[in-house]
């Protein structure tokens, strides 16, 4: 009798033991590849005589659909000619095809928007198309060919020219979203498939000030003297190990000069922790892009040197302080850099390192593509006021089950106001799903850097308050639309807004120590 107790008893254990580790989600594959273009523009004949070729290069991560087919998004921006300051933002399609082993074909096209720079770009919206023949190097590819650029709303800017691109296989491991905030302990997880090396990536929310010492070009051209370039912006870094990091930084300015401008910048690292992982020195060096708000850097192509240092004030938030310059190649732009920021680490998408973890919980990630309208946006002047169109992007990361962290840049396409552009930070709350969990309200309240286009935005900082819902297509896709208000301080922005956009979500493990 004894016997049969304590088997019942060890199989009803095991049998609980199993249902608790096919409770743990299922780790999910989605391929995917960063990708870095050049191609040089013939510009059409302007106010600029002899003008040389624009120099365009972009930033782009697309999404394997399937074993040939890709989507995702990019930002391009020029780093030589005569228009430093012109930046696009759009999205990506395309076929890859394999021709036996290692070589491919690609062939696709980026729809964007954007400009800037006093360029005839028209209303912003263009149509970049390409076909390219390259070869797999297995952790890299190359590719090159034709391809076709023309701003066709009312911009002068089009024609052929040769591309070349490098791309790396950006792989992540992911959950579906409706497992967001569920948490595992460390033995449920081991018995996963999530028992792999984990992932280090940080997030840095920051104000930076540029001291220039260069010229800044007006329509009177003028020097400014010792203008002191207020911006706001993040810092996306991924760490290959435990000190090397990779990184991407955007910035808009939102005060010290007319607005409009804002740097990419694309880079390396190496983190040194200096007290007990609780105080860390960081050299940083990237290259990139900049220009726009009448400040002169030629071509657009800088260099940026920092050091910063970071101290651990709660969990996995850092206070960070850095100082650094931001100069072109021949010092023709030359500034000095100082900022302070909020950082935030996460340890993710897997369970073995070498620190000491007891959890594991999902987040919920959401990228939202959309087209924003502002209905009769002020201009400066006495330019004809009219509807502004833009392509924007929006990134969200869950706090809790109903509040969120957000990140939107945009661009305009339509409405003669090619140049202008945002970048905004902010919160959001939204609803627990209804109507058979397909249905969610949302609110969210953003703020941060705009301008160009001769839209009224004195400085550039600007708040743009929304209210909306996202309808459930499946597992990955939503539906989403909102409508709202912006308006600009020190300018005369003041507009009704509203959107229609598809979002992307998912969830990732994140490790608790």
């Amino acid at each position: 009798m004894k016997k049969i107790f304590f088997l019942f008893v060890f199989s009803i254990t095991s049998v609980c033991i199993i249902a608790q580790q096919k409770n743990v989600p299922e780790k999910k594959l989605q391929k995917a590849f960063g990708k870095i273009d050049f191609l040089s523009i013939d510009m059409p004949i302007t106010s600029i005589p002899n003008e040389k070729n624009m120099g365009f290069t972009g930033i782009h991560y697309n999404l394997m659909l399937n074993d040939w087919a890709y989507a995702g998004a990019g930002i391009y921006g020029a780093v030589s000619g005569n228009r430093g300051g012109f930046f696009t933002l759009g999205v990506n399609a395309g076929i890859k095809k394999y021709i036996g082993k290692d070589f491919y074909v690609d062939s696709g096209f980026h729809l964007g928007a954007g400009g800037g720079a006093s360029a005839p770009d028209g209303g912003g919206i263009f149509i970049l198309p390409h076909f390219n023949l390259g070869y797999d190097f297995k952790s890299f590819s190359l590719n090159s060919g034709w391809s076709y650029v023309d701003f066709f709303d009312d911009g002068l800017i089009k024609g052929h020219q040769f591309n070349v691109a490098l791309e790396i296989p950006l792989d992540y491991t992911y959950s579906d979203y409706n497992v967001s905030e569920n948490e595992f302990n460390f033995d449920d997880l081991q018995n996963s498939s999530w028992n792999i090396d984990s992932k280090r990536t940080s997030l840095l929310f920051h104000q930076n000030n540029l001291k220039i010492r260069g010229d800044i070009d007006n329509p009177n051209i003028r020097r400014y003297g010792n203008a002191t370039i207020r911006l706001a912006g993040f810092e996306l870094a991924n760490y290959f190990t435990d000190n090397w990091f990779a990184f991407l930084k955007v910035d808009g300015a939102f005060d010290g000069i007319k607005a409009g401008f804002m740097d990419v910048f694309l880079g390396g690292g190496y983190l040194l922790p200096i007290y007990k992982n609780n105080t860390n020195i960081l050299a940083k060096f990237g290259v990139g892009a900049a220009g726009g708000g009448g400040v002169d850097t030629q071509g657009g192509f800088l260099l940026y040197p920092d050091v910063s240092i970071e101290q651990r004030i709660f969990n996995d938030f850092f206070l960070s302080i850095n100082k650094g310059f931001v100069i072109s190649p021949n010092s023709h732009f030359n500034t000095s850099s100082l900022g302070v920021g909020l950082k935030y680490y996460v340890e993710r998408s897997g369970i073995i390192s070498d620190k000491s973890f007891t959890s594991g919980k999902f987040k919920g990630f959401e990228v939202v593509v959309k087209h924003d309208v502002y209905l009769d946006a002020e201009r400066d002047g006495t330019i004809p006021t009219e509807d502004l169109h833009q392509i924007a992007l929006q990134i969200n990361f869950d706090l809790t089950k109903n509040i969120f962290v957000a990140g939107q840049t945009a661009f305009a396409s339509f409405g003669n106001a090619g140049a202008y552009a945002e970048g905004i930070v902010g919160f959001g709350a939204k609803s627990n799903p209804f109507l058979n969990d397909k249905v969610t309200l949302f609110g969210q309240v953003l703020a941060g850097a705009a301008g160009g286009g001769d839209i009224s935005t004195g400085e550039g900082l600007i708040f743009k308050p929304a209210a909306g819902f996202n309808y459930k297509l499946n597992n990955s896709l939503s539906f989403r639309t909102s409508g709202g208000y912006v308006k600009a301080k020190g300018g005369d922005l003041s507009s009704v807004m509203f959107n229609l956009g598809i979002k992307y979500h998912l969830s990732f493990l994140k490790m608790n120590q």
